[in-house]
């Protein structure tokens, strides 16, 4: 029998309030991978720089100063500030389960399902817009999931279809949503107006324990729902082969049992890491890389794994670094 060798990720806590020289080690691990991804389809593909500047300027304006900033760190060149900007990239399908509790002490709990040679493995702390943030990262400064020291924390799941349209990567929508929104009201009002250019569900959870389910879709209406839970299909799949894939309909059914028999975060917190929704297809660059726990009230979340936990938060964060190793297992 073949012997399964486990794979590793470092996760490594950062805290800086401007992109600077530790935002600058980051890029240099990780540009030659991004470019690459960025450029598949060929460069005529990609928006030009003015596009992205426009979109930027007209859709998130607040982000412009911290974007000609971290642009400026990068080292300034076109094909840079273009992947930066985020908007109108390659498509990129993941997976993900998330699901939120509200009342006295909301909890917003993830897992994220990727390959495990495609992510950055960042938690940052930063204050790019005068609010503190505490965020896992993609595309270099963009947002997986995260919360803000207002105690508003959202999150991403892939939404099932792979259709693309003119509009921005999720991840610096998340992270503008985090630097401007302190409630749930205000973060889908601008979850409503930013085109995004893929369909994805998003978690929004408050300190007050307001939530919602945001779907948004290419060519469809914004819809909001009072949903606590998401996989990786809206309303029902569309995309069979992936759904089936990656267990979508089983995860979500899962959850939805766990919440309905207990409200209780623990209880919940166990379901994410037992099979179907920890997954562990490792080896065919799919899996849980790792399972989230949001607190709006301390504005803190805590980073779970099988075999260790890391707890941070806004106003507490210490930086370091967390190996994990991941072991492909049978389908269970």
């Amino acid at each position: 029998m073949k012997v399964r060798q486990p794979m590793e990720i470092t996760f490594e806590a950062i805290d800086e309030d401007r992109p600077g020289a530790k935002w600058r080690r980051v890029y240099d691990r990780h540009w030659h991978g991004y470019s690459r991804w960025f450029l598949s389809e060929g460069v005529r593909k990609r928006s030009t720089y003015l596009a992205s500047l426009r979109a930027l300027r007209l859709h998130m304006p607040e982000l412009l100063p911290v974007f000609e900033e971290i642009c400026k760190v990068s080292g300034g060149g076109d094909l840079e500030a273009r992947f930066l900007s985020m908007w109108c990239p390659p498509a990129y399908i993941g997976g993900c389960s998330q699901a939120m509790i509200g009342g006295a002490e909301p909890a917003l709990i993830r897992n994220y399902d990727y390959g495990p040679k495609l992510l950055e493995g960042i938690l940052l702390r930063s204050r790019y817009c005068g609010k503190r943030v505490v965020a896992m990262v993609d595309s270099l400064w963009g947002v997986l999931d995260g919360i803000n020291e207002d105690g508003l924390t959202v999150s991403l799941s892939f939404g099932g279809s792979p259709t693309v349209q003119e509009g921005f990567g999720i991840p610096i929508v998340l992270r503008y949503v985090l630097e401007i929104a302190s409630n749930t009201k205000e973060a889908i009002a601008i979850l409503q107006r930013v085109p995004i250019h893929m369909a994805y569900s998003i978690a929004v959870l408050d300190r007050a324990g307001n939530h919602a389910m945001v779907y948004v879709s290419p060519g469809k209406d914004v819809e909001v729902h009072d949903l606590c839970v998401a996989t990786n299909h809206q309303h029902k799949p569309t995309w069979q082969r992936h759904a089936e894939t990656t267990r979508s309909v089983e995860r979500e059914a899962v959850l939805l049992k766990a919440l309905a028999s207990a409200n209780d975060p623990d209880a919940l917190l166990s379901v994410f890491l037992r099979p179907p929704v920890y997954q562990t297809s490792f080896d065919r660059g799919y899996g849980t890389l790792y399972t989230a726990r949001y607190l709006p009230q301390t504005a803190s979340l805590e980073l779970i794994w099988p075999d260790q936990r890391w707890v941070q938060s806004c106003d507490d964060f210490e930086e370091g670094s967390r190996t994990v190793q991941y072991v492909a297992t049978p389908r269970q």
